[in-house]
């Protein structure tokens, strides 16, 4: 699914969808951003100039496909030996590899998949999509949620619900505070070892019964989605839980996938968090409701993300490209595998046009940034003198 088409399926249930930007559920329409300049049409050209010269394939990369059978023979074997696990010695260190296989495959396969950058056939990419079905995930959600309003609105609160945690947490200057948030720079960590649950047994049934993502309506579901939707959560709870029942006792089956959650709830929660939520990253004032945004939309992702580790090829290897997010963020519909050889074309095309480039170095300065990011939307707003 692309950009627009993702944007297009948030239309409200009395509105059909349109061409352009869709209509929020009180009406106007989301902000425009301002026409692309020269330096845009430079960064682009230079992208394009780097595939014609070294004949790589923008998808269909070998490298991506013996990658997703390396990732899915380590989530495979694993599952199967905490399966048959007999003793906490060794199901305690399988249930958190197997947390991080799955984050593994989240990184990689599904998120390549579900920009649609995996291959040019789009039922490959569906397919590698659809494995956040089986882990418990919706591909139809995500689609809309991430590709549609996170990619494009980046770090505008009331448009991007990636930054979005309710009452739980405060990540940008213009959401409301709360007294509790003082200490958000502690108790979200292991909060986020629980979103993994929630989505699965949760959010998920709640947006789709509900026809409605925070104040963003869905459209109806199709049949076919109605049978990815429903035959993933069937293929979810089965492998999480009935096999597992059948051949273990509930409180092994229970704690195994509890640590295996939070694992992976961490580690796909903070990959995500260092990209944006971090200082360093801007989070520009959400326009007024009609008003176009004063900059082109590729500036405004230069300005809203941040790298962090492009040095770590492993690291990188593991997190999908995803430490090269200011990458992915320009070109999210180029596979992964190329990002570390698309990023000194960006550093460099920054640098010349005096556009700030952002990277924290190493992952250790990116957890740090955002430690600090969430103490400081912690803290009360200074009302203005």
């Amino acid at each position: 699914m692309s950009r627009n088409q993702a944007l297009q399926a948030l239309t409200p249930p009395s509105a059909p969808a349109t061409a352009g930007s869709p209509r929020l559920a009180d009406g106007p329409r989301f902000p425009r951003f301002a026409a692309s300049g020269r330096f845009e049409a430079v960064l682009r050209a230079r992208v394009h100039e780097h595939f014609a010269r070294s004949g790589r394939r923008r998808r269909d990369a070998a490298a991506m496909y013996l990658k997703t059978a390396l990732i899915l023979l380590w989530f495979g074997v694993n599952y199967l030996l905490l399966l048959t696990a007999s003793s906490w010695v060794t199901a305690v260190p399988l249930s958190l590899s197997l947390g991080l296989a799955i984050a593994a495959v989240g990184f990689n396969i599904q998120h390549d998949g579900g920009h649609g950058a995996y291959s040019d056939r789009r039922w490959i990419n569906r397919l590698a999509a659809m494995t956040l079905d089986v882990m418990g995930g919706s591909s139809y959600l995500w689609a809309r949620k991430h590709n549609g309003l996170h990619h494009t609105y980046t770090n505008l609160s009331g448009s991007d619900d990636d930054i979005n945690l309710g009452l739980l947490g405060r990540l940008a200057p213009d959401q409301p505070h709360r007294p509790w948030h003082r200490w958000q720079h502690l108790y979200l960590w292991p909060l986020y070892g629980l979103l993994p649950i929630k989505w699965a047994v949760y959010d998920d049934f709640s947006d789709v019964l509900m026809r409605r993502m925070g104040r963003y309506a869905l459209p109806p579901l199709r049949p076919r989605d109605w049978l990815v939707f429903l035959g993933g959560k069937l293929a979810f709870f089965g492998l999480a839980f009935a096999l597992p029942l059948s051949l273990h006792a509930p409180a092994q089956v229970f704690g195994c996938y509890f640590l295996a959650s939070l694992l992976e709830g961490v580690v796909l929660s903070v990959v995500f968090q260092l990209a944006h939520c971090v200082e360093g990253a801007e989070f520009p004032a959400p326009a007024a409701v009609g008003a176009p945004i004063a900059t082109p939309w590729l500036s405004h992702q230069l300005a809203t993300t941040v790298d962090f580790s492009r040095s770590n090829p492993l690291l990188g290897w593991l997190l999908g490209g995803l430490n090269y997010q200011v990458e992915h963020h320009l070109f999210p519909q180029i596979s992964h595998v190329h990002y570390a050889a698309l990023s000194p074309i960006v550093e460099r095309t920054c640098r010349e046009f005096g556009v700030p480039f952002r990277d924290h170095g190493s992952l250790l300065n990116g957890v740090v940034a955002h430690y600090r990011w969430l103490r400081r939307m912690g803290r009360p707003p200074v009302a203005p003198g």
